[in-house]
């Protein structure tokens, strides 16, 4: 009997949090024997990944116009209809409905698997039902990432095939990669994620780390990540008196070891799925303060228990949840106690064992 066979679709394998959730699974299927093939609209491989790679983003060229991209359809169909998959699951966004509905009722060609990574469900599935529901009424399955996410998806398009599987991180990894030596000398909380949006919105919790006891302390904010906003976060931190203890120290191969060393994690976005960042906080045995985005952190966090759940955009609450994780010392040794029991719910293992169910694979 062969081995079950899977296709994961995804735009590329770096920098997002869909993305890593896709090559660890890549991982993980690999290793529970499942053929596993990694599809790629960009030329972006950096995660570490299992199986074997089609790469769209090489026949991409620099004008990218329409027979180009016909092109890389008609590539993809060829692709899958050669290796006749088990599975297809689709982990990217989908943000173009003409090109989208070729896609699921066209390229794709057997059981299919749709993903959804954000409250913004619009960048996932069309803003018009019907046609959402002649996309996606007849896959396989659409699975959301957090049950909220879950119910917004039923809500609005009321689709039947609707399911929840959290993102997995790779504990162990992260364990490794945590107890790596860092060059910092001084203690810091952390924030971490790209600036080239504002959806993380450091400038919020700049501004809350700059109105906490904090800064009087010699207690430090470390941002970690890239982007265009750099200097105009340089600027509120400037504003605020404070831009000495803010270190944007840019992208890190291997974030987990700074994570690890912070007195603890903190998210201020506007919106999230389910932040893996978040999660893998928790495996370095971080506690975490979080805005209680729309979806994604009151799923992961228990307050008092493993971390602080904050008003969503109330700068205030957050300066003073920062204070309170930092100088609770009773809320602070429990949540560091906690964070790590939290994490293994999310364990690749765990999570996997959850696909392969939904598949009606056995492991």
């Amino acid at each position: 009997m062969s081995r079950p066979k899977i296709a994961l679709v995804g735009y590329r394998l770096n920098k997002g949090g869909a993305e890593r959730v896709m090559a660890n699974l890549s991982n993980f299927f690999h290793a529970n024997n499942v053929e596993v093939h990694n599809i790629i609209v960009l030329d972006d491989i950096k995660y570490p990944h299992s199986g074997e790679v089609f790469n769209l983003g090489k026949l991409k060229n620099k004008y990218n116009g329409i027979f180009n991209k016909i092109k890389r359809l008609v590539a993809l169909k060829k692709y899958l209809n050669k290796h006749d998959f088990d599975f297809i699951i689709d982990f990217r966004f989908r943000i173009k409905p003409i090109q989208e509905l070729l896609v699921s009722r066209w390229v794709y060609n057997t059981k299919t698997i749709f993903t959804v990574h954000s409250s913004k469900i619009d960048s996932y599935m069309p803003n018009f039902s019907p046609l959402t529901r002649l996309m996606y009424g007849n896959a396989f399955q659409n699975v959301a990432i957090t049950k909220t996410m879950q119910q917004l998806i039923q809500n609005k398009h009321h689709l039947d095939n609707v399911s929840t599987i959290y993102n997995s991180i790779d504990i162990d990894d992260i364990v490794i990669k945590s107890q790596d030596a860092i060059e910092l000398d001084f203690k810091y909380i952390i924030g971490v994620g790209q600036y080239d949006t504002n959806v993380k919105q450091f400038d919020k919790l700049i501004e809350a780390y700059a109105k906490s006891k904090l800064p009087n302390q010699g207690i430090a904010l470390v941002i970690l990540g890239e982007g265009k906003l750099k200097e105009n976060l340089k600027s509120i931190a400037k504003s605020f008196n404070i831009e000495s203890l803010v270190h944007f120290l840019g992208f890190k191969n291997n974030p987990f070891k700074y994570i690890k060393n912070a007195k603890f994690f903190v998210l201020s976005s506007e919106l999230e799925g389910l932040p893996m960042v978040l999660l893998e906080s928790l495996a370095c045995k971080t506690p975490v303060v979080s805005f209680n985005c729309p979806t994604g952190p009151e799923e992961v966090i228990s307050p008092g228990e493993n971390g602080l759940l904050i008003e969503h955009q109330n700068i205030k609450a957050l300066t003073e949840g920062i204070n309170t994780m930092m100088y609770d010392s009773k809320l602070y040794d429990t949540c560091k106690m906690n964070a790590f029991k939290t994490a293994q719910k999310f364990s690749i293992e765990a999570i996997g064992k959850q696909w392969l169910d939904l598949m009606k694979y056995k492991n």
